[in-house]
């Protein structure tokens, strides 16, 4: 009992010590950046809320650029890439500037700056959080070596609706995923210490409801009642921010009838107040100005006097609060201590990012750009976020098998890089036919289409020739990289141009065809998904796609993605999700009519009487959490420790999974939730937990969850965040509509 005591002992004082630790280095902080504030002009307060940027293309500096950071006018910078720019632009902001504010200099680094990785949507699909960090890791690494210390990442929409660009750039559907993949971004990103030279800010955005645009059009309006907005879009947020991410920025649309940038009750008491966020936030680009257009604000003053309000802290590339602040102040619509408070939130980030002592960029630290571990980390996950979404038994292909290579996909090497890569290189992009050619693999290559758009039928004969000659068609297809991505929506998400006439006429051979996707979005494949022998989704799988798809084609490696969103059959579905609402006639099989039972001369009724669509019914094409394998799994002995629990217990789940297939492979195994009855309605099912199984051929395991009171909370009508009392249904199975089921009770 005394080592006991005495090891007690020893672990509070370490943590008092921690605590104090943290106490004084936070007082140290806000000293610091206290005293620097009240040397400060109001004209270099106001100069700290600028993010002014160049093209990455600009060839002189120019001076009033220089003479504007000189003044003390400017606080960050994004899109200078130019290393002798960044250097020249810190000199003169630490060295000639009235107070040596050094500068933040910011980039969109999405997923890879010059190693570039699967589109965060495929990260997602991989359901891994270590892919996720590491990434990230990488990105910054690289990153920081160019002078970068801030990125505008991770992207934490919820997104429901695969016709919407940005959809690329997701994390999906799911509330728990998302904010799993949020948190793993900013560790990555940050780190343990953000002052480390190879570490950059995280920035959680776009805050917030951007992905739930009306239609998919993005920039569109969100209508998201309050519980709805804190129980599937804040999540993922506040798991970011709890991470620590440094910064936040606003979403380019209106919530409920109030831009974003303008909205004192997201940022002020939802951000603020209740999240405990001390870090800045920063615009959209023009996101403040645009406020004119939406109808929020009269003119650019306005604009300024709203964004104030509500607390925005930095301007992104719109100059309002460069020319109105000062006005706004001294007519008393905006107070100095507001002010205050905005360059209090950028000063207490840069000084976490060291910059105060350390403003200059490592000569030595070059990025690594593209180095061997970089590259094995991008080809892993590559592999991981392959969602292998129909097999029948053509995959993995024997080494002596003739294949025909076809499609615009195949070896396009700036296509596979994906949305906002502006820095990566088509140079080092490693296609699929780059690895055929140089494994020596038995095929024959014709592209049958240009590019993804492409309605020529030029090269169809030379394709067809090539198909004749080889025993299966492998066709990589899907959108090029400029078709999603900001501004990208789609009210038709098929196959652009003229693939699906290339796949009808190929199929017209009788020889098994492989449809390899690379795209930035689920793309409906209604029209020929019966043309098919397997699909693979390899999404925009970045640097090192092509090996990895080469490795999972021959089966070195396996597909490892499940879906991180519902793929629709047609965009008549969307927006679609698996974790839906009930409604008074749910659709089942049992009650489903479809547009071709209905007979000719129908009496005029409600047949089925359920909600559906007559023509696309109300399934998707493939669920939420989906994938295939190479082997087979089957779930066994679904139990729960008890039948009933109380608040303050925990329900242990155990299921046993076999892999009844002839290799070792692995299952994601998903559990779900449903609160049967709530005080406003409930989500048919939620994801509650998952876990990676590896398993040789023939070998069980029993996987066991743990669930309490606290996972089944959500935010009612009331707005009160707590659990209810009543029956709860659970599922484990491999993919959102199915599973194994038990149910309980939660009892107070």
């Amino acid at each position: 009992m005394k080592k006991l005591a005495l090891l007690f002992s020893v672990i509070c004082v370490l943590a008092c010590s921690e605590s104090r630790k943290d106490a004084v280095q936070n007082n140290e902080e806000e000293q610091f950046i206290n005293e620097l504030l009240s040397k400060m002009t109001i004209e270099e307060k106001i100069g700290q809320t600028n993010l002014r940027g160049t093209s990455s293309r600009t060839k002189v500096l120019p001076e009033e650029l220089k003479e504007a950071v000189r003044k003390g006018e400017i606080g960050a910078f994004l899109n200078v890439m130019n290393l002798d720019y960044v250097d020249e632009l810190q000199r003169i902001a630490v060295e000639e500037s009235p107070n040596g504010i050094p500068l933040i200099f910011s980039r969109d680094v999405i997923h890879g700056f010059k190693t570039i990785f699967p589109i965060p949507l495929g990260i997602a699909a991989t359901w891994d959080t270590e892919v996720a960090k590491v990434s990230s890791k990488i990105a910054a690494f690289e990153a920081s070596g160019a002078g970068i210390r801030w990125t505008f990442a991770p992207m934490l929409d919820i997104s429901r609706d695969s016709r919407w660009g940005r959809i690329a750039e997701s994390p999906g559907e799911d509330p728990y995923l998302a904010s799993l993949l949020g948190a793993a971004y900013v560790e990555g990103f940050q780190g343990n210490d953000l002052s480390d030279p190879t570490r950059i800010a995280a920035c959680a955005k776009h805050f917030i409801g951007y992905g739930a645009a009306i239609g998919g059009r993005d920039y569109n309006t969100a209508n998201i009642n309050e519980p709805l907005l804190r129980n599937v879009y804040l999540p993922p947020f506040e798991a970011a921010l709890n991470a620590g991410s440094a910064t936040v920025m606003t979403s380019f649309n209106e919530v409920n009838g109030i831009p974003a940038t303008g909205n004192e009750f997201l940022l002020k008491q939802v951000l603020r107040d209740e999240l405990k966020f001390d870090g800045f936030v920063v615009s959209d680009w023009d996101a403040s100005i645009e406020m004119i257009a939406h109808g929020f604000a009269k003119d650019e003053k306005h604009a300024a006097e709203l964004s104030a309000k509500a607390g925005m802290d930095m301007e992104m590339t719109s100059k309002s609060y460069e020319h109105h602040l000062k006005t706004l102040i001294d007519e008393g619509k905006i107070s100095i201590l507001e002010l205050d408070d905005f360059v209090l939130n950028i000063l207490r980030i840069k000084y976490r990012l060291g910059l105060f002592n350390n403003p200059y960029r490592s000569k030595e630290h070059t990025g690594d750009f593209y180095a061997e571990s970089h590259l094995k980390e991008a080809k892993n996950a590559a592999l991981k976020s392959a969602v292998l979404l129909k097999n029948d038994n053509i995959l993995p292909l024997k080494k002596e098998t003739k294949i025909a290579v076809i499609g615009p996909l195949a070896n396009a090497p700036h296509e596979q890089l994906g949305t906002w890569t502006f820095d990566g290189e088509k140079e080092h992009t490693v296609t699929p036919l780059d690895v055929f050619e140089s494994q020596k693999a038995s095929f024959k290559f014709a592209n049958g289409l240009t590019h993804s758009r492409d309605t020529s039928k030029k090269g169809f004969a030379n394709a067809i020739n090539v198909a004749k000659q080889s025993d299966i068609i492998l066709f990589f297809g899907g959108e090029e990289a400029i078709l999603s991505g900001e501004a990208h929506s789609r009210a038709n998400i098929d196959l652009p141009g003229a693939q699906e006439e290339l796949i009808e006429a190929l199929s017209k051979l009788d020889k098994p065809i492989v449809l390899i996707i690379m795209a930035g979005r689920p793309i409906s494949m209604s029209n020929i998904l019966d043309k098919t022998s397997a699909v693979l989704m390899a999404w925009h799988p970045g640097t090192m796609g092509g090996e990895a798809l080469y490795d999972i084609i021959y089966g070195i490696e396996e597909p490892g993605g499940r879906l991180p969103v519902s793929w629709p059959k047609t965009a008549g579905q969307l927006p679609y999700f698996y974790n839906h609402k009930n409604t008074g006639r749910p659709a089942s099989k049992e009650e489903f009519v479809g547009i071709n039972d209905i007979p000719i001369h129908a009496w005029q009724s409600s047949l089925g009487n359920d909600s559906h669509y007559l023509d696309a019914g109300f399934t998707p094409q493939f669920p939420f959490g989906y994938g295939l394998s190479y082997s087979k799994f089957r779930y066994d002995n679904l139990t729960i420790a008890k039948d009933t629990i109380g608040f303050n217990e925990d329900l242990e789940v155990k299921v046993t999974i076999t892999n009844i297939g002839e290799r070792k492979s692995k299952e994601i195994v998903q559990l779900y939730t449903q609160d049967v009855v709530g005080s406003i309605t409930r989500p048919v099912k939620e994801l509650k937990r998952f876990k990676h199984v590896v398993l040789e051929s023939g070998q069980s395991k029993d996987v066991s969850f743990t669930i309490s009171s606290k996972d089944l909370q959500f935010v009612n009508s009331k707005l009160v965040h707590s659990a209810e009392e009543g029956d709860f249904n659970l599922w484990i199975g491999s993919h959102a509509l199915e599973g194994l089921k038990m149910s309980f009770y939660l009892k107070e």
